[in-house]
């Protein structure tokens, strides 16, 4: 056997093993996760994506599904919400509903219907559910959180223009912000 041929068989047994092991392509893929490995005091965990807002009524469905932006916003959660978490407290969150900012516009055109379109008709929204816990174990705050921005397209100062979740990130933060800490000094 020639020397490029060799190397080709062992790349294409490469890319085939690789493959076996990424990440499912679509949320909604029956193999991906439903909850984060335990890392730290907060953990998330969320149902079939495809019963989410985004996915029900999403005019490219196929578009909506693609990639892994559930575990990145569940990742998101997992770090910003430990942060005002005091020393013992522990956090448990579902992610009950998302709707990401923006939508598809399949009327203008084949080339425009991969296209997610941001206006203020299609605002960011997540329905969450958590349950905040002392260092022994007793409840301190629990409850649903329904986070909304129906101005997030005038609102200055994301940390990036470039990150795709940008919008649903800050709804996290301003949560984070405005009623966990609160609640966890509070349970000091």
């Amino acid at each position: 056997m020639n020397r490029s041929l060799a190397s080709a068989l062992l790349l294409a047994g490469a890319l085939v093993a690789g493959g076996a092991q990424a990440a499912p392509r679509a949320v909604t893929d029956p193999a991906a996760p439903r909850a984060l490995q335990a890392d730290g005091p907060v953990s998330v965990k969320w149902d079939d994506p495809a019963r989410f807002t985004e996915i029900r009524q999403s005019s490219n469905r196929f578009e909506a599904e693609r990639g892994d932006w559930v575990q990145q916003l569940a990742r998101y959660v997992q770090t910003t919400a430990a942060k005002p978490l005091q020393p013992g407290q522990t956090l448990d969150v579902t992610l009950v509903d998302i709707k990401r900012a923006g939508d598809y516009e399949p009327w203008h055109g084949p080339r425009g219907r991969d296209i997610r379109i941001m206006r203020d008709i299609y605002p960011p929204r997540i329905t969450l559910q958590y349950t905040l816990k002392d260092a022994s174990g007793r409840i301190v705050s629990e409850g649903d959180a329904r986070l909304s921005d129906t101005g997030y397209l005038h609102n200055l100062g994301l940390k990036s223009d470039s990150d795709p979740l940008r919008y649903e990130k800050r709804l996290i933060d301003d949560w984070v912000k405005r009623q966990l800490a609160s609640q966890a000094t509070a349970a000091r």
